[in-house]
């Protein structure tokens, strides 16, 4: 098979984002499975398939307050917010995307962990035409909105939906094989890969990262064979699911968001989303999270990855990560991953700095994010067409600029600003430095808003986009989330842990054991434990 096909990336808006799911425009037709969710004030929809079912959360009885309440809701945070007009939005969006993006000291990997974390947490099916005014509650959501990995797990092999993602056992997640007959691709059937979220066959990154989840849940399986067989299943999906609650509580939030934000919602408890909620309760989902916070994924994206021994020196392009995928390019059962592209993972993640100090990657071959900030690389401001289901090129070009696309969304829901969500957290008792004018305007390093008029500028300056605010303090702070996104983030990231039937926050007493060191389990060492500590499966492209 040849490395390289003829066609154009599909650069899906989710599928280059650590943000809220699908991109504006996608069809209730589409391969992503959606469930009834709540605005808690404005709403209820309902949309349901492909074998996923509420929450897995124990609730007692009462515990919503109505009986028809699904469990996916979305909750504002903040207040609504008189919006900049959409001429100043295309001039922000433009200068977000006019010189890619900066460096970083974050691993490439973790760019890619964050959008399989955003898929476990939520599935947007926005139909967001640009200029309509839409609610909060339009914004279609699936699955329960907790770090529970249903997005791995669908409704368990049980589940008559959800059986085919399994072995025959009925134990283990089936694993898929390259083109070479080696396991380093996703199961696949037909066109689609079998996984109960297709997001995570957008692009190559994310799905080796989905494919190294299924490893480690049969890894899991394997270590607890003395289990009785009916218990079994049950007791490694609770051991994975904390696992990975820890690895992103000790590991991923530390390295996105200032730490000692993360430390205190997690020592102190939440302050401004659902501060008072008992663990086992309904969850929800902020939509300053979704629409905002967590498209910091975004500008974290390379243009190009050292990617493994065969694809490097600029061979691993983001364009190739998308093509060589199920529902960004064109794999199917019959035209599986080729042998020459599974991860090197040791080029994605610092094993070293693990403890894994005979994995480090090839002189000059580790790949590292591009910094949290105010930038965006280039490709991202000219979307294919089926990155937002679109069949026929819009006469508006930024209607192609993911910026724009995502400052717009904001603007139908009428998100707050960063002002008022400075506001809000001090009159919710959070201690927190708003930007001044000079940083908002000229930031460090980020993008450079001299081709706004100056009316335009001190519009930005006064009633700052929430998505824009919370990169220009990151851009401020090193690359790390900082005041109200950080706030945000870790509120978030608590009440989605707090909220999952497996959880560390109510089991206090979990500490890690599949790990060299039971104090310190990270991305390495859930990978390393995943592929059984054998550097051929770790780098199997020679």
């Amino acid at each position: 098979m040849s490395a390289e096909r003829n066609h154009p990336v599909m650069v899906h808006a989710a599928a280059t984002e650590s943000g809220a799911g699908r991109t504006n425009g996608a069809s209730p037709g589409e391969v992503h499975a959606a469930e009834s969710f709540f605005v808690l004030g404005e709403g209820m929809l309902s949309e349901s398939a492909g074998g996923r079912r509420a929450a897995a959360v124990d609730e007692p009885a009462g515990a919503r307050s109505s009986a028809d309440e699904p469990p996916f809701r979305f909750r504002r945070i903040g207040p609504k917010a008189r919006q900049l007009p959409e001429a100043t939005l295309r001039k922000l969006a433009q200068a977000m995307t006019h010189a890619g993006g900066g460096s970083t000291g974050i691993p490439a990997g973790y760019t890619y962990l964050g959008q399989f974390i955003d898929h476990d947490l939520t599935m947007d099916r926005t139909d967001v035409m640009f200029g309509s005014s839409v609610a909060p509650h339009d914004m279609l959501q699936g699955r329960s909105p907790s770090l529970d990995l249903d997005s791995l797990y669908g409704a368990g092999p049980q589940d008559a939906a959800s059986e085919r993602f399994y072995a025959d056992d009925g134990l283990r997640l089936k694993l898929g094989k390259t083109d070479d007959g080696k396991p380093f691709d996703l199961p696949r059937h037909g066109k689609k890969a079998l996984i109960p979220d297709h997001r995570n066959d957008e692009n190559l990154a994310v799905a080796q990262t989905h494919l190294a989840f299924i490893r480690f849940h049969n890894r899991a399986i394997k270590e607890l064979a003395s289990v009785p067989q009916a218990k079994r299943f049950g007791k490694a999906r609770r051991a994975v699911v904390k696992h990975y609650q820890w690895m992103i509580r000790h590991d991923y939030l530390p390295r996105i968001c200032e730490p000692s934000v993360v430390d205190d919602v997690f020592t102190n408890g939440r302050k401004i989303f659902e501060p008072n909620a008992h663990g086992s309760l309904a969850t929800s989902m902020p939509i300053e999270f979704s629409v905002a916070v967590f498209r910091i994924g975004h500008s974290m994206i390379r243009r190009e990855y050292e990617w493994n021994a065969i694809f490097q020196d600029g061979g691993g392009t983001l364009q190739a990560l998308f093509t060589f995928s199920g529902t960004g390019g064109d794999l199917t059962e019959n035209n599986p991953l080729p042998g020459i592209w599974p991860a090197d993972w040791r080029r994605l993640y610092d094993f070293p700095a693990a403890g894994h100090a005979d994995l480090a990657a090839p002189p000059g071959r580790f790949n590292r994010a591009m910094r949290i900030d105010t930038r965006i690389v280039n490709p991202l401001d000219n979307l294919p067409l089926g990155a937002f289901g679109a069949t026929k090129k819009p006469a508006d070009v930024l209607e192609r600029n993911l910026a724009f696309r995502n400052l717009m969304r904001a603007r139908v829901v009428k998100l707050a600003t960063g002002q008022d969500m400075v506001q809000h957290l001090k009159d919710k008792g959070v201690t927190v430095k708003g930007l001044t004018k000079p940083q908002i305007l000229d930031g460090s390093g980020g993008a450079e808003l001299s081709s706004l008029t100056g009316a335009q500028r001190n519009a930005v300056a006064e009633n700052t986009p929430l998505w824009f605010y919370i990169l220009r303090e990151a851009e401020l702070n090193g690359g790390k989330l900082a005041g109200v996104g950080a706030r945000i983030a870790a509120e978030t990231f608590h009440r989605a842990i707090a909220g999952s039937k497996a959880s560390i926050i109510r089991h206090k007493d979990f500490v890690p054991h599949f790990a060299q060191d039971d104090q310190n389990f990270n991305m390495p060492d859930l990978l390393f434990f995943a592929f059984e500590g054998k550097k051929q499966q770790l780098h199997p492209v020679k």
